[in-house]
């Protein structure tokens, strides 16, 4: 039998909302100006896929689909990059908005800052950001992955230039390796997108980049005549995307934002276990960790984000892997007429999730908590494309993790 999509509504006691600033309009305005300056930059597609809603009795399906994103693959850049601009700002006591694509390129930039060392621990998304960033902006970077990650992954980040090693611990052992190692190294960083007790300034900056997807979506919404999407589903790991998209939607519309639905991989739920304890506090996740869904991969939430999670989302999900493997099949097999939409296992989970709500009355109580109707425009974010191109071949080509019986008899 299939493990089922455990869920649970958001009745967590409110903090002092400190962290939702963060996410302020401004600020991610400042990441996208800085994204915009790079030759690479393009907005990358937000598919509509109107025969999926219907099919599904939706008022309205829109996927960003994040695979076209400055050639990577993947969303991931978005936050590393302009973490590295606003720390080397900092640096030199400039603002962010003096660090152009331009600038940073340039040979003045580096008789000016010199070279500095970025240290950070990836699934393989993040990583492959961070060590382009680095490789574009003539600096090092150094990669530690966690047991399990492909090689396909390694390669795409040793091709970058940086540094890489795959580590016999988890995802969250090697965020505290690559700590310790820059905490040793003269002019090194930490570029992780999860915060802890005196670590907040760059992962927050990683937030405000992966706003720039954000404003991006709500920009493209409009221009289909959607002002506001009524749910927003974001996977989350440690927390920095979800809480990025809450963060954003709800400055956007603070009268009246979206239903914000957070997904977890059922392996590495802590976020979920957070809002089923329901005392306000953060709960960890330990051992392996082991998901399809790698880049989800995290025990240990982002501090600043689980702030604005227990603030704002409305619904925490825990996924079988079986959910994500069924999104990434429907996005590549699209309803006819709807664009296709090549998904990683990390990406796709939104599409396994809200057909599994609408399409199964196992879920009904959730789908009705939640009032998913034909009123309801609905956004998800496929945060990957086929970035282990092996692996979407054997889910989505052969068929592995499948979500439901097959049927027998022949024809």
């Amino acid at each position: 039998m299939q493990p089922k999509i455990q869920w649970k509504l958001n009745t967590m006691p409110k903090s002092g909302d400190r962290q939702l600033a963060v996410m302020a309009l401004d600020e991610v305005a400042r990441a996208q100006a800085f994204h915009k300056s790079f030759p690479q930059y393009t907005v990358t597609p937000l598919a509509r896929l109107d025969g999926m809603a219907g099919r599904l009795g939706l008022g309205g399906l829109f996927v960003k689909d994040e695979s076209y994103r400055f050639g990577l693959n993947a969303f991931k850049v978005l936050g590393g990059s302009f973490a590295m601009a606003r720390y080397i700002a900092e640096e030199m006591g400039r603002d962010v908005s003096e660090m152009s694509y331009d600038y940073l390129t340039s040979q003045t930039f580096r008789d000016e800052f010199g070279q500095a060392t970025f240290f950070t621990a990836t699934d393989g998304n993040h990583g492959r950001g961070v060590a382009w960033a680095a490789n574009k902006l003539g600096q090092k970077a150094v990669v530690h992955m966690p047991k399990g990650s492909t090689r396909t992954r390694f390669d795409n980040i040793a091709k970058e230039g940086a540094q890489v090693t795959i580590e016999e611990v988890n995802y969250d052992d090697c965020v505290r390796m690559a700590a310790a190692e820059a905490a040793a190294t003269p002019h090194g960083v930490v570029v992780q997108d999860t915060a802890w007790d005196g670590y907040e300034k760059i992962p927050s900056w990683i937030m405000q980049g992966y706003g720039s997807m954000a404003c991006e979506a709500a920009q493209q919404l409009r221009q289909m005549s959607v002002n506001r999407p009524t749910h927003i589903f974001v996977q989350a790991g440690v927390g920095s995307l979800a809480s990025a998209m809450v963060g954003y939607f709800t400055n956007l519309f603070p009268n009246d934002p979206p239903r914000f639905i957070i997904m977890e991989a059922a392996a590495a739920d802590c976020l979920y276990q957070g809002a089923v304890a329901n005392d306000g506090a953060p709960r960890i996740v330990g051992g392996d960790l082991q998901t399809i869904m790698a880049g989800l991969a995290c025990g240990e939430p982002n501090t600043i984000g689980w702030d604005i999670l227990r603030n704002h989302a409305t619904a925490f999900l825990s996924c079988p892997d079986w959910v994500s493997a069924k999104g990434m099949r429907m996005l590549g097999a699209p309803v006819q007429g709807d664009p296709r939409v090549i998904s990683g296992e990390s990406g796709a989970v939104g599409m396994g999730v809200i057909s599994t709500i609408m399409e199964d009355d196992a879920y009904r109580e959730l789908r009705e908590a939640l009032e998913l109707d034909r009123n309801s425009p609905v956004l998800m974010f496929s945060t990957e494309g086929d970035t282990d191109p092996d692996r979407y071949r054997e889910i989505v080509w052969d068929g592995a993790y499948p979500s439901g019986s097959k049927l027998e008899g022949g024809c």
